[in-house]
């Protein structure tokens, strides 16, 4: 019987849902997220989450996942991408109203620490 959860991304993104209960796995290149992607049967997991990074690498192992009613994986984005996004869209305006970024430079960005 398949019932727990289980989460595949980065490690800084993973770490805190070991604390709940959820199985976490980090792995570190994609042949290692195949393998574990792979073995989920073993460990018992029903629901597997896997960071959106992962998706198209694993697309052909997720295909034969779903051909099988557990596990059910289902892809997720963390908050990197939105405050990339965000900093450049500020960038963007800084130059366009002071004719510099250096206002919304992140530090070490200059050089500086």
């Amino acid at each position: 019987m398949c019932d727990r959860v289980a989460i595949i991304g980065e490690k800084d993104l993973v770490f805190a849902f070991r604390a709940l209960g959820v199985k976490v796995f980090s792995p570190k290149t994609v042949e290692e997220a195949k393998a574990i992607l792979r073995g989920l049967d073993e460990e018992r997991i029903a629901l597997c989450f896997i960071h959106e990074s992962l998706m198209e690498p694993l697309r052909e192992e997720r295909e034969e996942i779903v051909k099988k009613l557990y596990p059910v994986v289902v892809g997720y984005s963390d908050y990197r991408r939105i405050t990339d996004y965000l900093g450049q869209m500020m960038r963007e305006m800084a130059l366009k109203a002071t004719g510099s970024d250096s206002l919304v430079r992140r530090r070490g960005e200059d050089g500086t620490r």
